[in-house]
């Protein structure tokens, strides 16, 4: 069978050589040489990245990934797995040539994968960009057989591979239109996601916006999100925070606390999940519902939330639809002033790898400065001895999320429901090869099934024996704390303002 595959392989390329094919001679070579080493296909995520806005960094970065799990898996296991020899070049015309041949074993062809799994990656994310690259990416696989550098089956096997890694990715990391919507949801056992009473507030007119300045955008001339904010709610005041020379946010926010309780009206806050959690704390305190506008890097609340734009906010403020969510808190003592998370809370690995990208990410850019961070982290990490629940534990990570997030094991993504009374508690063990383990079972999709993996879900925690000066992050923000602290839920603590399903 093997040799009649080989047969028909050959047959078929010597066809394709022989043929004339109108238009390619000026335009296939040149596309072949142009995606050498993936830089077409880097080039092409450059400029979705810019022109896309968040879903197109988000498809960019997906389809580079892709790209770099199927280049990976060609040169250490494909190429070195099956020895091909070139195709002979007596029935390709010498003008078609490439100049510099490839040396490397003919099977599977790398750029064909490369093409596959980047716009397969694309697509998961936009099928409209997938199907609108699709034929850079045929006309890329099928180069290879025109200059006379693959067979056809190369060029099929490194197609089927390149999308193979791309849907692995896509395991590892779910795309946004793989999970369900955002809650209310059934909670398992109990009613609906709550509806909360909240003012309706039409044009905006007694909402009080804190807009922090600072948040985002780390380069390059940043947005007047003031004037923004004033076209979906013209009604609403806004106060600028976030500058060299401004207050503090908690005094901003306190002031505009005030203003809105005396106008019968609510907090509203404009930036990343770091100033919503400062946000939400002054909200609770007087008692005022939270209108959330995303204006950060990453804005996990107010997506988890379903409010991805200003308008969507704008419309739930003016019908004064609201629900009720939940809080995390977490305190160090008795006498110690109580601290909530909205998203996430974490120790060990995850703390040191924010620090570390924080302090880049203004240079750099976020993406290029995380790439670096998680690369000094696996280079220099070690345990962390902690007490959980009383028991003593060497671990790597602690990962507790406010609700329970979906997702693999390692990369919880978003969660259904923001009111479900629960802390989504994942602890990476310590202990002999834990980060090679873990490394395979997230490489295979699997890191949920890992022994160095534990899960629960839990209504209160306790962690003890904290080293002096340890690090901890919550809702992106970095604080070091020593002793033991205590992590509680507070059920429907908060009022949010959002759209409610009809």
């Amino acid at each position: 069978m093997r040799k009649v595959l080989t047969r028909l392989d050959r047959l078929a390329f010597v066809r394709i050589a022989s043929r004339e094919w109108p238009g390619a001679q000026r335009v296939l070579p040149r596309l072949s040489r142009s995606a050498n080493h993936g830089l077409l296909w880097f080039g092409v995520a450059a400029g979705v990245a810019a022109l896309g806005g968040r879903p197109g960094r988000r498809a960019a970065l997906r389809g580079v990934a892709s790209l770099a799990v199927a280049s990976a898996t060609v040169n250490t296991l494909g190429k070195r797995s099956v020895r091909r020899a070139r195709p002979l070049l007596d029935a390709v015309p010498v003008i078609r040539q490439l100049h510099r041949p490839p040396l490397t074993s003919s099977f599977p062809s790398g750029h064909a994968a490369s093409a596959a799994a980047f716009v397969t990656g694309i697509a998961c994310e936009n099928k409209w960009w997938g199907l609108a690259l699709a034929p850079v990416a045929v006309s890329v696989a099928f180069s290879r057989v025109y200059t006379g550098v693959h067979y056809p089956g190369d060029v099929l096997a490194g197609a089927a591979l390149g999308a193979g890694a791309a849907f692995a990715v896509r395991g590892v990391a779910p795309t946004r239109a793989q999970l369900a919507p955002p809650s209310p949801r059934l909670r398992p056992g109990g009613p609906p996601c709550p509806r909360a009473q909240a003012p309706a507030l039409p044009g905006g007119r007694g909402l009080v916006v804190v807009a922090n300045q600072g948040s985002g955008q780390r380069s390059g001339p940043r947005p007047d999100r003031a004037q923004e904010l004033r076209r979906v709610l013209p009604q609403a005041e806004v106060i600028g925070c976030g500058g060299p020379d401004a207050r503090p946010l908690e005094d901003v926010l306190e002031e505009a606390a005030g203003l809105a309780r005396q106008r019968g009206g609510a907090l509203g806050v404009l930036g990343g999940d770091g100033t919503v959690n400062a946000a939400a704390t002054v909200a609770v305190r007087h008692e005022l519902p939270l209108a959330v506008l995303p204006g950060g890097t990453h804005n996990h609340f107010a997506y988890d939330l379903g409010i991805e734009t200003y308008a969507a906010a704008a419309r739930a403020v003016e019908t004064g639809e609201a629900v009720a969510v939940d809080l995390a808190r977490f305190r160090a003592g008795p006498h110690h002033e109580d601290r909530y998370f909205l998203n996430t809370f974490s120790l060990g690995v995850y703390p040191e790898l924010v620090r570390i990208r924080e302090q880049w990410a203004r240079r750099i850019g976020a993406w290029p400065a995380g790439v670096l961070a998680a690369c000094e982290v696996l280079r220099t990490a070690e345990p962390l001895t902690v007490e959980i629940n009383g028991r003593r534990r060497a671990v790597w990570l602690l990962f507790v999320g406010n609700c329970q997030y979906r997702g693999l094991g390692l990369t919880p993504v978003r969660r259904h429901d923001l009111a479900d009374g629960v802390l989504d508690v994942r602890v990476v063990h310590g202990g002999r090869l834990a980060r090679t383990r873990l490394l395979a079972a997230a490489l295979t999709g699997s890191p949920h099934t890992s022994p160095v993996l534990g899960e629960a879900r839990l209504r209160g925690l306790r962690i003890g024996g904290l080293p002096e000066g340890t690090t901890l992050a919550f809702d992106g923000e970095v604080a070091s704390f020593q002793g033991g602290l205590t992590l509680e839920k507070e059920n429907e603590a908060l009022t949010v303002y959002r759209l409610l399903p009809e």
